[in-house]
């Protein structure tokens, strides 16, 4: 992440609004670094945990589709079904985690796909697009969290503390959000599940524990970040968060993480990847 400059006037404020999928945007910013491509009907894209690049396509790349139809599919059932318009493979290509379905053409089809460069040099030409590519995988996270059961909390043996940004990265974020630090005392309550949020955070010191119906599902420590989701598409709060031990953390506006983003791809990027391992991890809780 490159230095930050915030010496400018803050944007303008954004009124409030829910971000919603726009076609026309994905077709936009997927065509300015990629090229449409064939696929034939029954060619398989990606498959369901590949890691290697023997298929049509690589493993870590997200695709738009343009036309035809793709099935999503777990073993042999189908999951779900892309339509033209719509982005797929998103969430193992931000997280660089295995795919947890296999992609399958059930139509001919032409697709753009975009590997982490691409994704990246998009991303500088049109920053709003990872607005709503959030706000797509946290909807999808939101009806994963509708379908938990109470007892799905993590074993606190298995939990890791969750962090985004590297140190280096981290001091950059420090030096140029300076004047949001805040501190908070051990134990203290920083954002509950239901409340309506407008603060998203990233944490410079301490530990802070996160649970989602009263159940354990994180530790975040220095370079984790939270909130983020609230502050992207304006819905309540998704979990509550506490100071395990006293704690500093930068606290960012709606305005601030949008020109955030305007000038550092690479934090986009970052919190991206921490919203697909969130959504991950609350899937694997289903099952």
């Amino acid at each position: 992440m490159s230095d930050l400059d915030f010496s400018k006037p803050a944007s303008p404020p954004t009124p409030p609004s829910k971000p919603i999928y726009d076609p026309a945007m994905a077709v936009e910013f997927f065509s300015s670094a990629g090229k449409p491509e064939p696929v034939a009907k029954g060619a398989t894209l990606f498959a369901e945990n590949e890691k290697g690049s023997r298929l049509l396509f690589q493993r870590d790349k997200m695709y738009l589709l343009l036309e035809g139809e793709i099935n999503l599919l777990v073993g042999n059932k189908v999951i779900g079904t892309v339509k033209k318009g719509e982005i797929f493979g998103e969430m193992a290509s931000i997280s660089q985690m295995p795919r947890s379905a296999s992609a399958v053409a059930n139509l001919p089809c032409r697709v753009i796909a975009l590997d982490d460069g691409q994704f990246q040099s998009a991303l500088r030409k049109k920053p709003e697009f990872a607005l709503m590519l959030m706000s797509l995988m946290i909807r999808r996270m939101r009806d994963a969290i509708g379908r938990l059961s109470p007892g799905d909390g993590a074993p606190e043996g298995k939990l890791k503390e969750s962090a985004v940004f590297d140190k280096s990265a981290l001091a950059i974020l420090a030096r140029a959000l300076a004047q949001t630090r805040m501190p908070y005392e051990r134990d203290k309550v920083i954002v509950k599940e239901g409340q309506a949020g407008v603060l998203m955070y990233v944490v410079l010191e301490g530990r802070l524990a996160v649970s989602i119906q009263g159940k354990l599902v994180e530790k975040i420590g220095p370079g984790g970040v939270f909130g983020e989701m609230a502050l992207v598409d304006r819905t309540p709060r998704l979990a509550t968060v506490v100071a395990e031990t006293n704690c500093s953390l930068l606290a960012i506006g709606r305005n601030t993480f949008l020109d955030l983003i305007k000038a550092s791809p690479d934090f986009a990027v970052s919190l991206l990847g921490a919203v697909g391992e969130r959504a991950r991890f609350i899937a694997t809780r289903q099952k």
